[in-house]
């Protein structure tokens, strides 16, 4: 039904972004791949995905067809609903989520939040043939994030919108940052995720 929203970004947070389309403000939920790839800039367009269920209607939003094919192709696995994906295209790029596939890793997969080693195994089995199809492999980079004084304050307020703890979250991101303090808001989240 959409294919696209273009329009001033009005607000962004790693799990959300808010565009002006012509005076119209929409909240679409998007991924750490998709916060690194419009953060700094003035407006962007983001492909959508429309979901329609019986206590809401959620818009998607995504810097690429591409992540959004894979989106799609996730949530049409039995078990994975929407934030489930988002959850798992934040804790891997596009690139590391075919790896994982291609290489049958369950275990790895099953580190993202509310991710069992079934629904793991099921993912792998069901999206293993797909993944080639869409060309996963024509996987074009994402800009990296700019860095911010804020890191800390940033990520563990992503994570506390993510469903975790804010002291679990807190702890995390500073063991990140005490190993590696040039680390950019998008990658100490997306460490965190596999910690929590």
């Amino acid at each position: 039904m959409y294919e696209y929203i273009s329009g001033k970004i009005a607000e962004l947070a790693p799990t959300y972004a808010v565009v002006d389309a012509g005076g119209v403000g929409y909240y679409l939920n998007i991924s750490l791949q998709t916060f690194s790839a419009i953060e700094g800039a003035e407006s962007a367009r983001l492909y959508v995905h429309f979901a329609v269920r019986e206590d809401a209607q959620l818009f998607y939003g995504f810097a690429t067809k591409l992540e959004r094919e894979l989106f799609r192709m996730l949530i049409s696995v039995s078990g994975v609903g929407g934030n489930t994906a988002r959850m798992i295209l934040s804790t891997y790029t596009t690139a590391e989520l075919r790896t994982i596939i291609a290489t049958e890793n369950a275990v790895l997969l099953k580190n993202v939040k509310g991710l069992g080693l079934k629904t793991a195994q099921k993912i792998i089995v069901e999206l293993s043939g797909k993944m080639l199809e869409v060309g996963i492999d024509e996987e074009v980079a994402l800009p990296s994030v700019s860095q911010g004084n804020p890191i800390l304050d940033e990520a563990v307020s992503a994570l506390v919108m993510l469903g975790f703890q804010k002291a679990a979250s807190e702890k995390a991101v500073k063991a990140i940052l005490a190993e590696e303090p040039s680390t950019s808001v998008e990658d100490a989240v997306r460490q965190a995720l596999r910690r929590l």
